[in-house]
């Protein structure tokens, strides 16, 4: 509200995000619900669906970067939008004709999450192509406060819809979402150029490249480059102890400390309040102090929170502190999110935007998915209370994987030609 406009064709791709994003928000955890509900699943079952559904769609997005790599990207996005669609309606289709199984989920779920992966890298490069450098950052900030606002209203009006309407409810809501996104990036229009593949070198003969060789790119990209290495390991083991948490979080508040479904909703939907007001300050925080700066002190920030989560006990106030820990987190996520976004895009050449964005997101997903059962067979041992202090004592060091040493070129020796200013090595 009150902001610039970022012209009539990022308004289309605002709202085709803003409305599949709601649309995932509002079922979320539905498939946990519906082989619990439906399926009469035990605890082993759902989460080896959830684990499994994330690393094997992982995997499956991999060779896909370098093919959408050099393609229109909306076209892509269309493509992943109405896949997403027709494998979440197969979900009631399914249940209506007393099919419904887990096997039929775990599909589900693995198109779902490679079509996430492939969506994801793909809007990322569209972006970068649809605005000039200076409104990468206003455009990335709004897309998370459109994130935020959806995880504080869809969880809690999901729920309400899965008690009137039943468990199926959600995902039908959620496949119109994805028809609705598809259609709005129709709306988008304008034209989009092909993207021209660089010649190869020559192979010997009988040797031939794969989809992952294209891959590679975005991983030689990453850690190749002198600021987007540290960030890179440090969002990938950061975002992944963060999330291990929280399955051992509900099992804890739901179970031992007697908190009841509502109780443990309301703890995660208040704080989602501090992502609306991080996304808010980023700009104004770059702005002032630099985007070296703000990545740094919300990248040290937003490890210093869940450590805070292993000490929640009963009742009011035990609500109280999983509130606030999880306001700061989510505020420091909410900052540094769009900011990593914005300079991860500045610091990619065009021709491996989709190739980089494919890798660190197979890379966080795949890590996130193996810490996840990790740490659930710790919690069989330890208890999930140990677990949950463990993660949050090792992600206070992820900070030191950030980029604190500033590095400036080297002076060129007299008669050596001048640096390429575009290369991706070479702060700017």
């Amino acid at each position: 509200m009150g902001e610039r406009s970022l012209g009539r064709r990022f308004g289309w791709l605002w709202a085709a995000y803003a409305v599949s994003a709601f649309g995932t928000r509002l079922a979320f955890d539905a498939f946990a619900l519906i082989a619990v509900l439906a399926l009469h699943a035990g605890p082993t079952e759902v989460a080896l669906l959830a684990a499994s559904g994330l690393a094997v769609g992982a995997v499956l997005a991999v060779p896909l970067g370098g093919w959408v790599e050099f393609r229109p990207k909306r076209p892509v996005m269309v493509g992943a939008d109405l896949l997403r669609c027709a494998a979440l309606l197969s979900v009631p289709v399914a249940y209506a004709l007393d099919v419904l199984s887990l096997a039929q989920l775990l599909v589900v779920s693995v198109l779902t999450a490679a079509a996430d992966i492939t969506f994801g890298a793909a809007s990322g490069a569209f972006l970068k192509s649809l605005l000039p450098p200076e409104d990468l950052l206003a455009a990335n900030s709004r897309f998370e406060a459109t994130a935020w606002t959806a995880t504080a209203l869809g969880p809690p009006v999901g729920g309400v819809a899965i008690g009137v309407f039943g468990p199926m409810a959600t995902v039908l809501a959620d496949a119109a979402s994805y028809l609705l996104s598809a259609l709005g990036l129709r709306a988008v229009g304008g034209t989009e150029e092909h993207p021209e593949r660089p010649e190869r070198p020559e192979r010997p003969e009988g040797v031939r490249g794969s989809r992952l060789d294209d891959l590679r790119a975005g991983w030689r990209h990453i850690l190749g480059h002198a600021e987007l290495r540290p960030l890179f390991l440090n969002t990938v083991l950061g975002n992944a102890l963060i999330m291990v948490a929280s399955p051992l979080l509900a099992v804890l508040m739901l179970g031992r400390l007697g908190f009841t479904p509502w109780q443990y909703g309301l703890a995660f939907a208040v704080p989602c309040l501090g992502g609306l007001l991080g996304s808010r300050l980023s700009r104004r925080l770059v702005a002032r102090h630099g985007q070296r700066r703000v990545l740094l002190v919300a990248g040290t920030l937003r490890a210093c929170w869940s450590v805070g989560l292993a000490f929640v006990g009963p009742g009011t106030a035990g609500l109280v502190l999983v509130m606030a820990v999880e306001f700061g987190l989510i505020t420091s996520s909410a900052v540094f999110t769009p900011v990593l976004a914005t300079r991860r895009l500045e610091g990619t050449p065009p021709d491996r935007v989709t190739r980089t964005l494919t890798a660190w997101s197979v890379t966080s997903k795949t890590v996130t998915a193996a810490m996840t059962a990790l740490w659930g067979v710790l919690a069989m041992v330890t208890g999930p209370r140990a677990a949950i202090a463990l993660a949050g004592v090792l992600l206070l060091a992820t900070p030191l994987l950030l980029p604190w040493r500033e590095r400036t070129p080297a002076a060129p020796r007299p008669g050596a030609p001048a640096p390429d200013a575009r290369r991706p090595d070479v702060p700017r």
